[in-house]
């Protein structure tokens, strides 16, 4: 493809060679340039793409984007556009030939419960014979299949991975595509040329502010799918910053459908009935009224299934095929997930990683557990006064829902884990909980089984579905559901 196409939107300047120049590929990363690739530098927090275009033009770039003024010995045409991340998101998307364009394609974003309602959804829209999509925090795929990608990042891929994959998904007959959008993603411009249908607003809770500093700008970063959208916002009014939302997105193209229970809402649920299991209400939907029931226990997820009801009244789906979806939804990887359970204990592993997530996960086992409700859980959040803050918000949580919290490492990564955990318990300590310190969480996993007795439920909260641990700079594998099987098969 002609770089010229490629860049034809763009705002840019040429500082040396032409656009008439065909392109073969594009990358981000020099190490992956070809012959005639087209590498776009780009300035990461740690590392400054700039710093590798001698070594792309080694492994045959003939063209290079930029965000600096440089000029390269060899006969490449080298473009300076504002942002390099905006030029990738577009030069990607025409070099897959605009595939969003040819998917319904349905972004969820908000701090907590993305996931869920991935999965909420694309079970739904499955009843209804269709092919799906979905990318996120436990990967991408189409239907059970899962898709390869380059990608690392833990939520959204960059845009070039993104939009490789919808062209993959165009190219197998999907037709619908959830994503989980997140504060990151926006924020770096990683979806800035892909064509959402609907946006999906879940909750704001404190998180990520080592990225985004204040709970505004965050608030702010999440806001921006709002507007990429052209059919649905969709967004919880009982959420407070939720409320904020509706009322800045009130007069976009795209048409605003509120959720809640507290609130008056297009969609909302009553006759709420929470059991250990699973939990039931009715979902009523300027269509009509269904019983609905989610298998995933907690009046979150009544939430995360209201959210996939309103996306798919949106989408045309019938009440019954909405409830068949949301019932057939068994269990989500790492949410709630019973990894272990006999006739003396139940064993829980869940994403919870902020403080209301693990207060939601903890208040919704409370009521069912007739022995003690024992936490295993770690922090990972930024040094200094923010990281400081959560540390002490999620020791108040643990103190106040758990009888006996055992402090552990969650992912360290350069942090001090003694310290980490030092304050995390003095956190547990000040609220009046007991705690047990333990910087090896398997060890700590160990401990909780060790001290379980009848009718206990142990919560391992913090990294859900992920099976590994980073510890300095290195990643070391960690499935907790397997070390749970591996210590109770050898009791």
């Amino acid at each position: 493809m002609l770089l010229a196409t490629l860049v034809e939107h763009l705002e840019f300047s040429i500082l040396q060679g032409d656009t008439n120049t065909n392109i073969s590929s594009i990358a981000f990363d020099s190490r992956e340039v070809v012959p005639n690739g087209l590498f776009v530098a780009i300035t990461g927090f740690t590392v400054d793409g700039h710093q590798y275009i001698q070594r792309a033009v080694e492994l045959g770039a003939t063209a290079i984007l930029v965000e600096k003024d440089i000029k390269v010995d060899a006969p490449i045409t080298i473009l300076k556009v504002a942002d390099t991340r905006y030029a990738m998101a577009h030069t990607s998307a025409r070099f897959y030939s605009d595939p969003t364009e040819n998917l319904n394609l349905i972004g969820i974003t908000g701090t907590n419960g993305k996931t869920s309602t991935t999965y909420f959804i694309k079970s739904i829209l499955e009843q209804s014979k269709r092919t799906v999509g979905v990318i996120g925090t436990i990967g991408a795929m189409v239907g059970n299949q899962s898709l390869k990608t380059k990608s690392t990042t833990p939520t959204t891929p960059e845009s070039l991975h993104l939009q490789h994959m919808f062209a993959d998904m165009v190219e197998t007959g999907v037709h619908d595509c959830v994503m989980e959008v997140s504060s990151h993603a926006l924020s770096l411009q990683r979806t800035a040329a892909s064509r959402f249908k609907s946006g999906i607003f879940t909750n704001l809770t404190p998180d990520h502010l080592e990225l985004h500093n204040t709970m505004e700008e965050y608030f702010e970063a999440k806001a921006m799918l709002f507007d990429l959208t052209t059919d649905y916002n969709i967004v919880n009014i009982d959420d407070e910053y939720g409320r904020r939302l509706a009322a800045k997105i009130s007069s976009n193209q795209a048409k605003l459908v509120t959720y809640g229970i507290e609130n008056e809402a297009d969609i909302r649920a009553t006759d709420i009935r929470q059991y250990a299991d699973y939990t039931s209400y009715i979902a009523h939907t300027p269509t009509g009224s269904i019983a609905i029931q989610s298998n995933l226990p907690g009046l979150i997820y009544v939430y995360n299934s209201l959210a996939a009801v309103a996306c798919a009244y949106c989408n045309g789906i019938s009440l019954d095929q909405i409830a068949a979806g949301i019932r057939a939804v068994e269990s989500i990887k790492g949410r709630l997930e019973v990894v272990y359970q006999d006739d003396d204990r139940k064993i829980i592993v869940d994403f919870a990683h902020t403080e209301d997530s693990l207060e939601k996960a903890l208040s919704t086992l409370r009521p069912f557990t007739k022995g003690r409700l024992l936490l295993v859980f770690g922090v990972y959040a930024a040094p200094g006064q923010l990281g400081s803050g959560k540390r002490q918000a999620m020791g108040k949580i643990a103190a106040a829902y758990s009888d006996i919290a055992i402090v552990t490492s969650d992912n360290p990564k350069d942090q001090d884990p003694d310290t980490i955990i030092a304050e995390v318990s003095a956190a547990v300590e000040a609220a009046g909980g007991t705690y047990r310190g333990i910087v090896d969480r398997r060890e700590a996993i160990q401990y909780a089984i060790d001290i379980s007795e009848k009718d206990d439920v142990i919560l391992i909260a913090g990294k859900g579905h992920e099976t590994s641990q980073v510890i300095g700079k290195t990643e070391i594998p960690f499935n907790e559901a397997e070390i749970v099987n591996e210590i109770m098969s050898s009791k």
